[in-house]
């Protein structure tokens, strides 16, 4: 059975972990928080062909002590003090699913505002050119890959991040425009 507590000498501590309390309800991030949901489109990554639509995105399968643990949902965390929303996705993507920021094309966000705590995920497509083999880089995942749109369904998603992903996949439609 895998373990239900974190290994505190192998997690990424920094100045804004550290839960905020909202209304009923706690959120991870002093300073907010923010994760990267990163696409590719259905052509053949590694020949370079970025054509079509949206086939796969980049999803972490929360470790079971993680808050909500055992649904999926973008790999992401608590902002450090000063820290931009773009900065923190990038640099948690790095941490937790070993997704090099320089291949990484941001497309937009989209903001889960509380008032006092936010969460903004990061919206972004694979760089042309680039191949991204995202993978489990710490413990706070039980996998990370890559999720064909047509597996979302049968996952159990992170509530907030089921809720939104109609908005981020739209996103990524637009982004395409552009």
């Amino acid at each position: 059975m895998p373990n239900r507590f974190p290994p505190r000498d192998v997690l990424h501590r920094q100045p804004g972990d550290g839960w905020v309390t909202c209304g009923d309800h706690r959120h991870w991030g002093l300073h907010g928080a923010a994760g990267l949901l990163l696409a590719r489109r259905g052509g053949t990554p590694s020949a370079g062909d970025t054509d079509g639509p949206v086939a796969e995105v980049v999803l972490q399968h929360r470790a079971l002590w993680s808050d909500q643990g055992g649904t999926w949902g973008v790999p992401g965390g608590a902002l450090a003090p000063g820290e931009t929303a773009v900065d923190g996705a990038l640099r948690e993507s790095l941490e937790e699913a070993a997704i090099l920021p320089e291949s990484v094309q941001v497309v937009g966000t989209h903001v889960l505002d509380h008032g006092p705590w936010s969460y903004t995920t990061v919206v972004g497509e694979v760089v042309p050119g680039a191949v991204v083999e995202p993978a489990a880089a710490d413990p706070e995942s039980l996998e990370v890959r890559w999720v064909r749109l047509d597996e979302l369904g049968g996952l159990p998603l992170l509530p907030p991040f089921a809720a939104a992903l109609p908005d981020l996949l739209a996103l990524l439609d637009g982004g395409r425009d552009s």
